[in-house]
């Protein structure tokens, strides 16, 4: 150590140590280890980091350096038995509690925190708030309390969970042990309703740049949405594997069967399935190699698969939060992924439609026409997406240049004349009817709809003949997305009081042109670039060794060794146990149990190619 080296604190050594020989890395990455040891030294912490940025360590690590039992609160079964597969096999004494145990199962499970020989366990709020297990608690020697996807606690957010409220008990009724509450997606309102429904006013707020660098975000104008989205994933992910949200039952069911006619090895999920069949797709999906997910949004909170390699939708989601947590799924291993999005004017008058029909209060529908709108100025920004997407967030950046706004720039023309058109003929024709009509009204299409309303005698009718139908439809939907132009409840798009200055001639306007080609949009550099036959050779190998591991142990393949990790020994070629262990992710038990079956891979390898 140099003699400006700040000396290694006895807290920092011991966690230093737990994150080597446990979880096999050599360091922390941005916050981890002032929140460990923040949680470690018994202080409540606020954790706030994208997905794939390492917030689980931030709660398994300081479990393992205290005394007692971690207590980790999760909403999802998935994701506990996933945890708990991949802390068992570094030799972590982890379990969890759900409604998928047989009641003998769980009491051995009882029994093992209350004599203490668990290090973490995982249960769902619900159980977490019963009488029973309150009691089971303060019979226990809790380590801490880890609430993770805090954001459950908005009733304002996508993801709110009643019982989420009631953890503010914890505080009460353990007050010296510490909690951690995490999330990977919460703007200021929703940061603010954590700290206050969980008590958490004296704890360490942690906040981790929403930056996710490894993700390239597309959004393109639909145009037959289905073959857009088999190019997408032929032309960059093929053999990958993938997440396709949709947003009704019916889609899901119909984008699957297709994508499957295609040879896209494709499975379907959404609340309508029968729950062994949900089960049995969540389970193909999260254990095999390159299966794409198409589903809506009842997928995905808490899949912790980190090789999703892209995250596609078909229809808007409902707010940026939602489109941010969605994403998200992509690439939580750090390797290059996709977040691609198709979508139309029809998408947002479908989602106007359901905000407007809901039986929500009028403040609800408020905030929710809010989010709509802040997820339409996303959608048609004319410069880079993660500028935007990242201020919405309260963060500033400067351009990317990883979006395809940035790749790829959109020219812009001054289309203060042609809105003018558009607002003049939403207004003549009355204010009722929808896009593809105010289109053929400024196009001059007399088809039988405008003619049964006499609107080709309208003085705006043919006046926009000059402009293609693609560009007066993008047009619209960027009318809509500044406010110009309104929606109203049966579709029909309507004028705001802001148009007014445009349509005096007070006020120009820029716009985004229409592509021409949508096949000019950028698509994603591979992570694993093979400069040889040799090198693809040996990363086949590396995977079929790896997909025998894990079917041996009946774990997902990622939980043996992930992406990153094969990687790491595609490039090194370690060629001893010793120089294996220096690879990330390879910890103690891991060097252990499977080190000797990949260094025979990668030996018998460079002795085929000496």
């Amino acid at each position: 150590m140099s003699a400006s080296a700040p000396p290694v604190s006895p807290a920092s050594a011991d966690a230093l140590h737990t994150l080597r020989h446990v979880f096999g890395y050599s360091a922390f990455r941005g916050p981890q280890q002032a929140i460990v040891e923040t949680v470690a030294g018994g202080r409540d912490a606020l954790v706030l980091m994208p997905t794939g940025g390492g917030k689980s360590l931030c709660y398994q690590v300081p479990a393992l350096l205290r005394e007692g039992c971690g207590i980790v609160v999760s909403p999802l079964i998935a994701l506990m038995q996933d945890q708990v597969s991949a802390l068992k096999l570094l030799g972590v004494r982890a379990a969890y509690l759900n409604s998928t145990l047989e009641l003998q199962h769980a009491a051995v499970i009882e029994r093992e925190l209350l004599e203490g020989e668990l290090d973490l366990l995982y249960v769902a709020p619900e159980r977490l708030m019963t009488p029973r297990f309150q009691q089971l608690l303060s019979q226990s020697r809790i380590a801490l309390f880890a609430i993770d996807e805090a954001h459950c606690v908005s009733q304002w957010g996508h993801d709110f969970r009643p019982e989420y409220i009631q953890l503010s008990v914890l505080h009460e009724r353990f007050p010296e042990v510490p909690r951690v509450a995490l999330t990977a997606t919460a703007d200021q309102a929703t940061r603010n309703e954590i700290i206050e429904r969980l008590s958490l006013h004296e704890a360490e707020i942690f906040l981790s740049s929403f930056d996710r660098p490894n993700i390239r975000y597309t959004v393109t104008e639909k145009d037959n949405p289905r073959k857009q989205l088999l190019r997408f994933i032929r032309g960059s992910h093929d053999g990958e594997a993938g997440i396709v949200y949709c947003l009704s039952r019916k889609k899901v069911e119909e984008t699957a069967k297709w994508l499957r006619e295609q040879g896209i090895n494709a499975l379907p999920y959404h609340a309508g399935l029968e729950a062994s069949t949900r089960e049995t797709h969540q389970n193909k999906f999260i254990r095999g190699d390159g299966i794409v997910m198409v589903a809506t949004v009842a997928f995905g909170m808490g899949i912790d698969k980190p090789d999703v390699r892209f995250v596609a939708h078909l229809d808007l989601p409902k707010s940026l939060e939602a489109y941010y947590q969605e994403t998200g799924r992509a690439g939580r291993d750090g390797l290059a992924s996709n977040a691609w999005m198709a979508y139309g004017l029809q998408d947002m008058v479908l989602q106007r439609e359901m905000i407007e029909q809901s039986q929500a209060p009028d403040e609800v529908k408020r905030v929710e026409r809010r989010k709509l709108e802040a997820l339409l100025g996303y959608c048609e920004a004319p410069s880079c997406r993660r500028q935007v997407l990242l201020r919405y967030f309260g963060e500033d950046s400067g351009p990317c240049g990883n979006c395809d706004m940035c790749l790829n720039p959109p020219q812009t023309w001054e289309a203060g004349e042609a809105v003018q058109k558009a607002l003049s003929a939403i207004y003549r024709s009355g204010q009722r009817y929808g896009a593809a009509h105010i289109i053929d009204i400024l196009r001059g299409n007399a088809t039988t709809k405008i003619t049964e309303r006499g609107h080709e005698h309208l003085s705006t009718f043919g006046l926009g003949k000059d402009v293609s139908e693609p560009q007066w439809s993008s047009l619209l939907r960027q009318c809509v997305a500044m406010g110009l132009v309104g929606v109203n409840e049966y579709g029909g798009l309507i004028l705001n009081e802001t148009c007014r200055p445009v349509l005096r001639g007070e006020q120009g306007l820029q716009l985004r042109r229409v592509r021409e080609s949508q096949a000019a949009a950028p698509t994603l550099r591979r992570e694993i670039e093979f400069e040889s036959d040799e090198a693809r050779a040996l990363w086949a190998a590396l995977r079929q060794c790896r997909r025998r591991l894990a079917e041996e142990n009946n774990v997902p393949a990622y939980i043996v060794f992930g992406d990153a990790t094969l990687k790491q020994m595609l490039e090194k070629r370690p060629m001893s146990l010793e120089a294996m262990y220096e690879l990330p992710g390879v910890g103690d038990r891991k060097l252990e149990l499977y080190g000797t079956d990949f260094l025979e891979v990668l030996q018998q390898h460079a002795r085929e190619h000496a």
